[in-house]
C-alpha cells in the first residue's frame, strides 16, 4: 500500500492538543506526523479508544453465547461507537464455560490477527459472594490450586486481565497468575484495607471498577476503595454513567488519583437495543438508561466509551484532552500495552478515533487494511 495521510484540525495525544497535523501511514503503520496548511479531513483525532471491560455487543452477551459470533459482535458494536481496541469480558461461570471461552477466544485471535480484540478479561469466578453484584452466587467460589492452575495455563497468552478478590488469594497464587503474563486486578471484593495493601505492595496495581462491588471507604475501615485511593501507583478505572457512581464521588476520585484514573464502559450491551436479557438466573432489563436485574442490582452499564468521555468532560469537569487520555493512553499503560497501541507516533497502528468537539459522535478509522 502506498503512503497515505489524514489531516486533522486537532490531534489529541497524552493530555495535549496539537493543531493542523497530517498523519502519514503505510501498511497499517504510522510513518510520520507533521504540520500542514490548508483544509483538514477531520476535526478531532486521537489514538483509537481502548475498552478493557465490556460484556456484550448490540445483541450477544459473551458469557452466555461464548462464541466467535459474540466476540465479533462486541468488536463491531464498539467500532460503531469509536472504540477499536477491546478486552471482551467473560464473567463468573462454571469451569467448563470458562475453559470453553478461553478456547473460543484463542481461535478468534488466531483467525483475526488484525482485529482490535486483544484478548480476554476474566472477571471471576474467584470473588467474594458478599460483593458479587450481578454475578451468579452458585458459580462464585474460592480458588483451589488445581482449578486456578488449569484456568491460567489454558489462558496463557489469551487472558490479558483477571479480576480476583484478594482476600482469598495467597501471594504465591497471585504471582502464579502474573507469571502467565496476566494482569491481576482486585474487584468484587470485601477486602480490608490491610488485605488490599498487601496485594498492592506485592505488585498488583489495578482495581476493576473503583467504588463498585468493593469494600467502601469508611474513616475507620478504609477498605479496598481506601487502599486504591491511598496507593499512588494503583490504576483506577471508573464507569462514568451517573448510575454506577455519583459524579461527586467521581470528582473526589479524580482529585485523589490524577493520572491514574481512567474510564471503562462495563457495558452489558451497547446501543440500547437490547431491552431485556436472561442467562440462567442472571436477568437484566434496561430501565432509565441502566441495566438492572430482578434483585435491583446494577447488571452492567449501557454507555459507550464516547459517552464516558463526554460525561467526564461535562459532569466531572476534566478537560477534553485529559478525558481522551483516559480512553487511550492510560488503559494501555495499566495493561502494559503502551508499547503496542494508544499513541499517534511512528510505528504505531494507524487506527484512530475521530470526533467533533460537541462529543455527540465518535467514529473509528481503521487504516490497517
Amino acid at each position: 500500500m502506498a503512503l497515505q495521510s489524514i489531516k486533522t484540525k486537532k490531534l489529541f495525544y497524552e493530555s495535549k492538543i496539537l493543531e493542523n497535523q497530517e498523519i502519514f501511514y503505510e501498511d497499517g503503520r504510522i510513518k510520520k506526523v507533521e504540520l500542514f496548511e490548508g483544509e483538514a479531513d477531520v476535526d478531532c483525532l486521537s489514538a483509537a479508544f481502548f475498552d478493557i471491560h465490556i460484556n456484550g455487543g448490540e445483541e450477544h452477551y459473551l458469557t452466555q453465547s461464548n462464541s466467535a459470533e459474540a466476540i465479533q459482535d462486541i468488536f463491531e458494536s464498539s467500532v460503531k461507537t469509536g472504540t477499536y481496541f477491546v478486552l471482551p469480558t467473560l464473567i463468573t461461570s462454571s469451569k467448563e464455560n470458562i475453559l470453553k471461552g478461553i478456547a473460543v477466544m484463542k481461535q478468534f485471535l488466531e483467525e483475526n490477527p488484525s482485529s482490535g480484540v486483544l484478548g480476554l478479561h476474566l472477571e471471576g469466578p474467584f470473588l467474594n459472594p458478599l460483593k458479587r453484584g450481578a454475578h451468579l452466587e452458585k458459580y462464585v467460589r474460592v480458588p483451589s490450586d488445581d482449578e486456578l492452575n488449569e484456568i491460567i495455563s489454558a489462558g496463557e497468552g489469551i487472558i490479558k486481565l483477571m479480576t480476583i478478590a484478594p482476600e482469598y488469594f495467597s501471594k504465591e497464587q497471585i504471582r502464579k497468575i502474573q507469571s502467565k503474563g496476566i494482569t491481576v486486578s482486585f474487584g468484587h471484593s470485601n477486602a480490608s484495607f490491610e488485605e488490599a495493601q498487601k496485594g498492592f505492595e506485592s505488585g498488583v496495581n489495578l482495581v476493576t471498577h473503583l467504588y463498585n462491588a468493593m469494600s467502601g471507604l469508611h474513616h475507620r475501615k478504609p477498605g479496598l476503595v481506601g487502599a486504591a485511593l491511598a496507593h499512588s501507583h494503583v490504576w483506577c478505572p471508573v464507569i462514568p454513567d451517573g448510575k454506577h457512581i455519583h459524579y461527586g464521588a467521581l470528582k473526589a476520585a479524580y482529585q485523589a488519583k490524577g493520572e491514574h484514573l481512567f474510564i471503562i464502559s462495563d457495558a452489558l450491551f451497547l446501543g440500547r437495543k437490547k431491552m431485556s436479557f436472561q442467562w440462567e438466573e442472571f436477568d437484566a432489563e434496561l430501565k432509565n438508561g441502566e441495566y438492572l436485574n430482578s434483585e435491583g442490582n446494577l447488571a452492567g452499564s449501557a454507555i459507550s466509551m464516547g459517552e464516558a468521555v463526554k460525561n467526564m468532560v461535562h459532569e466531572v469537569g476534566v478537560t477534553l484532552e485529559e478525558a481522551i487520555d483516559m480512553a487511550t493512553v492510560r488503559p494501555a499503560k495499566a495493561l502494559g500495552m503502551i508499547d503496542q497501541l494508544s499513541k499517534v507516533e511512528v510505528g504505531y497502528p494507524a487506527v484512530f478515533t475521530v470526533f467533533d468537539e460537541s462529543l455527540e459522535r465518535f467514529e473509528s478509522l481503521n487504516m490497517l487494511l
